[in-house]
């Protein structure tokens, strides 16, 4: 998933966009794949994670800490990941762009 938006951030750059712009465009333009694959693996450990039956004293652990990870990857790759594209591409200002980002996503929520 993060190589996808990195191939839209340089796909977008190539084309002579703005970083910024790139950078957010590329964000919200796989928005939607990340959140779906995210809300189905964790949908799909639910059941585990409130299991109370026999066996849920290694299920429930094990659910819980996959989706958990699930959902901090999920924001990584939303945030953290553009974010560290910008930094690293000689940006001065990283904050701006997640800031951005950030904003974005939530108006459209």
């Amino acid at each position: 998933m993060a190589r996808r938006i990195i191939a839209v951030l340089e796909a977008q750059e190539s084309a002579r966009a703005a970083l910024d712009t790139a950078i957010v465009e590329g964000a919200l333009g796989r928005q939607r794949a990340v959140v779906m694959l995210a809300l189905v693996a964790a949908l799909g450990y639910l059941p585990m994670a409130v299991n109370v039956s026999t066996g849920s004293e290694v299920q429930r652990p094990l659910a819980t800490v996959v989706i958990g990870g699930v959902i901090s990857s999920t924001l990584l790759t939303l945030l953290v990941l553009p974010a560290l594209y910008r930094l690293f591409h000689g940006a001065t200002e990283p904050r701006t762009v997640q800031s951005r980002i950030i904003k974005t996503l939530v108006e459209r929520a």
